[in-house]
């Protein structure tokens, strides 16, 4: 049975990642690159050099993330990098159908299926797609590659959001544009800097929202006679642990359990049907808490290898 749990786990794996990619490749070669929008990452680096050169976008694509992937592989293990390797390859062929399917431009660049004078309009519908797609891979424990792994990489050891630093490296990625001349003259250079800044921004608060939203915990106290019923359905039904607080109430002066429980806010519905199935009268008090860590939440992402060393080379002087 958890075998069976564990495979389709896996596979529902693959299939949002899948989703998430090719709703990627649609933002990207639709709404961005008819309109030589620059974005951030190894994507929109490639575009840069596509703009400039006419060197094609997937090309580029592969040569720097092959590269990345040693660093994938030693940093995120070999589950992270199997599925980046496999969104890896699937985003280079979606870009290369997108690129025979798309009609083209005079330029050779997609057609601007919104029209003549609407950049501002497709890069903010391109953002929020890029957004929704980027979080769907990352909440399946993939990664489209390129400095996802970068962001992927410093999320794992240290408390710092996937949006913070995929700003960072976006930023000297865009910023690049002021060095290629093909792009006009200062003004126009910085035209197009403004307009990847914009990318940046609204792409990386989509992944962000998206991806704290899906995080979110809420805490349940629960008030009832049937307590016992109520924690025993809870711990079969969600896995969660359920802690047994004793009360006593003020107003009848009587013993009453209280039950607590941590558990992800999407589960809320879950919890409250269990609790009315077994005692429709029971009191349920719910709110949010800023984080949990621990077995079955996030982990705590704090450096604690060269306090332990210190506090060990210190009792051995002792």
């Amino acid at each position: 049975m958890l075998e069976n749990i564990k495979v389709w786990d896996e596979v529902k794996d693959y299939l949002f990642i899948t989703l998430g990619i090719m709703l990627y490749t649609v933002s990207f070669t639709v709404f961005l690159m008819p309109y030589q929008i620059v974005a951030g990452g190894v994507t929109g680096l490639a575009a840069i050099i596509d703009y400039a050169t006419g060197f094609h976008v997937q090309n580029t694509y592969i040569i720097v993330n092959l590269a990345l992937l040693v660093v994938a592989l030693k940093i995120l293990g070999f589950k992270f990098l199997f599925k980046t390797i496999y969104a890896i390859f699937l985003l280079y062929f979606m870009l290369i159908l997108a690129q025979h399917i798309i009609p083209k431009q005079p330029n050779g660049l997609p057609i601007k299926l919104l029209g003549e004078g609407q950049d501002f309009m497709s890069m903010i519908i391109g953002c929020v797609i890029t957004g929704v797609a980027l979080s769907t891979v990352f909440l399946h424990n993939g990664s489209t590659g390129g400095t996802d792994i970068i962001a992927a990489s410093i999320n794992k050891y240290h408390n710092v959001s996937l949006g913070t630093v995929l700003i960072a490296v976006d930023f000297c990625i865009i910023g690049s544009c002021m060095f290629f001349p093909q792009f006009g003259s200062y003004f126009e250079r910085a035209h197009k800097v403004m307009f990847g800044l914009c990318v940046m921004t609204l792409e990386n608060f989509s992944l962000d929202y998206i991806m704290n939203a899906r995080r979110e915990s809420a805490q349940f106290m629960i008030f009832s006679k049937k307590y016992q019923e109520i924690a025993n359905a809870i711990g079969m039904e969600t896995g969660h642990g359920v802690t047994i607080l004793d009360g006593h109430g003020w107003y009848t002066g009587k013993e009453i359990k209280v039950l607590c429980i941590l558990a992800k806010k999407r589960e809320s519905m879950d919890i409250f049907r269990l609790i009315k199935l077994i005692d429709p009268n029971a009191f349920v008090s719910q709110s949010s808490v800023v984080g949990v860590y621990g077995e079955g939440f996030d982990e705590m992402k704090v450096s604690v290898k060269k306090k332990l060393e210190a506090n060990k080379k210190k009792q051995v002087k002792g």
